[in-house]
């Protein structure tokens, strides 16, 4: 291993890129221009998308930068050993320029040579084809893997598990490179069989990297994979070979061949040190060092208070930079309960104290040299969290009373509703918190609470009219 710590790796990134002719572009805001579609800025390439489709790229064929996103979806995922909802995602494309050959060959050479990590302890996954559509198998990559682990001294076996399922069943015996179906086929839907006519879509291929030291957990199947869920394995990066277009039969050649690259930052970053945890890069461990200072309690007796907290602090800090405010509606939401949610798991940690005036300078620290506009915006961002933090503080005890007062009977949607309307408690807490502490929650607690929230906003709407 090299030692090289995260900002090295993002520099070291767009500075191998820039050399082989990539356009170095801005990182673009955690909440997206134009797009009414999504909330936020989830992948490197989203706001590259209509360049990917066709446009021309001002900045030219060949681009380059290191995009901070946000995946809410993975908020609950949060605690494990690589899961987060903010992170950096480094990106590289070729539009209509460079193709396979020498996309994988400068990956290779980035994560090898640059970041020093062993090629031994590579595997890579390719498409396995889909022949009802008359998409082949991704031969073409499977080589390029080859040639490259042989020259590297690492024997490179292949082997066909099209699912998941089948993989966790039979293993990879001595295979590298192993081939899977749906999951490495991309297009915006998802399937090939939910493209519209005309849209674009292709094969990747995607590079994990092995943590022996990780026992496979029998939990996630009989065998382990590349993309099995124990943390045996992290993905390190994903390449899109967008080459085909649906049509009214089947597929067609696209005329310009595109390249998207994505890589975690992070997981990159955690590899680097030989680490299965991403917590412990530099971007993320400054913050638990602060947490373990603030509670008295060590990362490795509080791993999963000081990972959510760490996580949800550093989102909540990029979103107010980026203009979000709290709220109960749309992004404001989200950041809302980002806050909510550290919050009640420093309650956890017995840090009772408004503790985010201490934090948020650690994390606009960690990324004053990538980022300076964070610092630039530090006590600004301070002042909005923090009161975000007093005004939950206040109704936190009270809503935690309540939700305690039903241990020994069942939650309602009902009961959620008011701990939302009254207590402020996003209706996620409510149920993450009684999960966590054995309180029953109504099955049907989610129509309950849409029914109530829908009275509401007939009321409002009623109200309205009448002071109007």
């Amino acid at each position: 291993m090299t030692g090289i710590d995260a900002d090295g790796i993002r520099s070291a990134f767009i500075d191998h890129l820039a050399g082989r002719g990539h356009a170095v572009i801005p990182r673009a805001s955690l909440v997206p221009d134009d797009d009414p579609t999504t909330l936020f800025t989830g992948s490197g390439m989203q706001p590259l998308v209509p360049y990917l489709l066709g446009a021309d790229h001002p900045a030219g064929a060949r681009l380059v930068d290191s995009q901070t996103c946000l995946r809410v979806q993975d908020i609950e995922e949060v605690g494990d050993n690589r899961h987060t909802t903010f992170f950096e995602m480094l990106g590289s494309w070729s539009l209509g320029d460079y193709f396979k050959d020498v996309q994988l060959r400068q990956f290779w050479e980035f994560l090898t040579a640059t970041v020093g990590l062993d090629p031994a302890r590579i595997h890579v996954s390719c498409f396995i084809g889909d022949e009802p559509h008359g998409i082949p198998k991704d031969e073409e990559s499977a080589a390029l893997w080859t040639e490259l682990f042989t020259a590297a001294g690492v024997d490179a076996g292949q082997v066909d598990l099209d699912t998941e399922e089948h993989a966790a069943q039979v293993g990879t015996g001595d295979a590298r490179i192993v081939f899977y179906g749906a999951k490495n086929w991309w297009c915006r839907e998802g399937a090939a069989e939910r493209m519209p006519v005309g849209e674009p879509g292709g094969p990747d291929t995607e590079v994990f990297y092995l943590f022996p030291h990780v026992k496979h957990d029998p939990a996630y199947g009989l065998h382990c994979h590349p993309n099995c869920d124990c943390g045996r394995f992290i993905e390190l990066g994903n390449s899109v070979f967008m080459e085909y277009r649906r049509t009214e039969t089947g597929f067609e050649p696209l005329p310009r061949r595109n390249v998207d690259y994505g890589g975690g930052l992070e997981r990159i970053a955690a590899a680097a040190i030989d680490s299965p945890d991403v917590f412990r890069i530099s971007l993320l461990w400054p913050i638990v060092e602060r947490l373990e200072d603030l509670s008295g309690r060590t990362y490795e007796d509080e791993t999963l208070a000081m990972r959510v907290i760490a996580d949800h602090l550093r989102g909540a800090t990029f979103l107010a930079v980026d203009g979000v405010r709290p709220s109960n509606k749309a992004q404001g939401y989200v950041l809302r309960r980002l806050v909510r949610r550290a919050v009640r798991f420093a309650v956890d940690l017995g840090i009772e104290d408004n503790f985010f005036p201490h934090v948020v300078p650690t994390v606009a620290a960690t990324y004053a040299s990538a980022y300076p506009e964070v610092a630039a915006a530090a006590d600004d961002v301070v002042d909005v969290l923090a009161r975000e933090e007093q005004v939950f503080r206040r109704t936190l005890r009270r809503g935690l009373e309540r939700l305690e007062s039903h241990r020994g009977s069942v939650v309602t949607g009902a009961d959620l509703f008011v701990l939302h309307d009254t207590y402020g408690f996003p209706v996620e807490l409510s149920t993450e918190v009684a999960g966590a502490e054995g309180i029953a929650v109504s099955d049907t607690w989610r129509a309950e609470f849409d029914d109530h929230m829908a009275a509401q906003r007939a009321r409002s709407r009623a109200a309205t009219r009448e002071s109007g």
